[in-house]
């Protein structure tokens, strides 16, 4: 989907105010409300904007420590491995890799010493090598 210059300027409000309401986007885009409620409900339709929920700090929620782990995968366990991890609260991020490894996670933890108790459950799953 190609976006113009309106798009990319509600874009751009959005990720600085993502509780602004559609009539002051209007206002601070100069065009009527029901323009920037189309394009929001096109952009939001098109999977451009995913949604507007809190951007949270682990850190501010007492896990300050963040690691990234690469992960090697048995063959056709890959699903399984993420209904594994999606019960890892620790996981905030999963991504397939192509390389050494077939998936970086990135992890957060309470301390050093609480990271490896979540690597030890994420690890601890027999799709994971």
């Amino acid at each position: 989907m190609a976006i113009d210059r309106l798009d990319g300027r509600l874009i751009e409000l959005l990720a600085e105010e993502p509780r602004i309401g559609v009539l002051e986007a209007s206002r601070r885009l100069g065009v009527a409300r029901g323009t920037v409620q189309a394009r929001l409900d096109r952009l939001q339709s098109n999977g451009v904007i995913r949604g507007f929920g809190p951007d949270v700090d682990p850190a501010a929620l007492g896990y300050p420590v963040t690691a990234f782990a690469t992960l090697e995968i048995k063959q056709g366990q890959g699903a399984d491995v993420r209904n594994h991890l999606a019960t890892v609260p620790e996981v905030l991020e999963l991504h397939t890799t192509t390389g050494h490894g077939d998936m970086l996670c990135r992890l957060v933890a309470r301390s050093n010493a609480d990271l490896q108790r979540v690597i030890d459950r994420v690890v601890g799953f027999d799709g994971i090598m």
